[in-house]
C-alpha cells in the first residue's frame, strides 16, 4: 500500500525534476522515497539516512508499497552518499536551516551551474536559509507556503546560478510565498514572530528600524 504524504512532502514531490534521478536525503520513514519510486517518473530513486534505524523503517515502507525494486537505500552522512552528477534533484526535508546549508557546504559539486535542484523544507529559520541561498549563488525555482500538523512550512526549491543576491529583510522573511494562495496565512505567521525577534536586536540598528517599520505597517509586509 502506498503511503500518504502530508502537505509539505506532497509539495516537495511536485518540485522534483521528472525524468531524472532523485535522492531523498534524511529519508527517515521512507514515505517520500516510496511515493517517488512508485510513480515511475524517475530512472533512479535513492533514499538515504544517517542512522540504520530509519533505513530499516524505510525498507519496510518500500516493501509495503511494493516498490522495493525501484529504490536504493544508502547509509551515510548528508550528501556523502552521492557522487557528482548522480541525481537531478535532492530533497532535504525536516532538518534545520543551518543543518541544510552545512550539508550543502560539504558537497562542493552542488555549487555548479546546471547542477542538481535542491528541494528543502527547513524545520526552522526559513529567513536565514533564504538569505544563505541567495548569498551563495542560488536562485529560487519555488518558495511555497504549506500548512501541516498545525504549523507553517516553506517548501523551497533552488538551483545554483552563481549570481549572488543581497536580499532585504522582508525578502528573507517571506521569499516568494506571496505568489501562492496560502501566502497571507504564512505572512501573518511570520509577522507574529517579529516582536520576539525585535527583543534581540539592538535599538538604532538598520535591522531594528526595519522590524519596527514592518510592525508599524501591520500586514503590509
Amino acid at each position: 500500500m502506498l503511503p500518504t504524504l502530508d502537505a509539505r512532502l506532497a509539495a516537495a514531490a511536485e518540485l522534483v525534476r521528472p525524468g531524472q534521478p532523485v535522492a531523498d536525503i534524511g529519508c527517515d520513514h521512507g514515505k517520500l522515497t516510496a511515493v517517488l519510486a512508485a510513480s515511475g517518473r524517475y530512472p533512479k530513486v535513492i533514499g538515504a539516512d544517517l542512522r540504520p534505524g530509519p533505513l530499516s523503517k524505510a525498507r519496510q515502507t518500500l516493501e509495503h508499497a511494493n516498490c522495493q525494486d525501484r529504490a536504493e537505500l544508502r547509509l551515510g552522512d548528508g550528501l556523502s552518499v552521492l557522487s557528482a552528477g548522480e541525481v537531478g534533484s535532492i530533497v532535504l526535508a525536516g532538518v534545520s536551516a543551518q543543518t541544510t546549508w552545512e550539508i550543502l557546504e560539504k558537497a562542493p559539486w552542488v555549487f555548479t551551474v546546471g547542477g542538481p535542484r535542491i528541494i528543502m523544507i527547513p524545520a526552522t529559520r526559513h529567513s536565514e536559509l533564504r538569505r544563505w541561498l541567495w548569498a551563495h549563488g542560488f536562485a529560487f525555482v519555488a518558495d511555497r507556503p504549506v500548512q501541516a500538523a498545525g504549523r507553517w512550512y516553506a517548501v523551497m526549491a533552488a538551483e545554483y546560478t552563481g549570481e549572488r543576491h543581497e536580499p532585504t529583510f522582508p525578502e528573507c522573511l517571506l521569499g516568494g510565498t506571496g505568489s501562492w494562495p496560502e501566502g497571507a496565512g504564512y505572512a501573518a505567521w511570520q509577522k507574529a514572530k517579529l516582536p520576539r525577534m525585535r527583543l534581540g536586536v539592538p535599538d538604532g540598528t538598520p535591522l531594528a528600524d526595519e522590524i519596527d517599520r514592518l510592525l508599524k505597517e501591520g500586514t503590509g509586509l
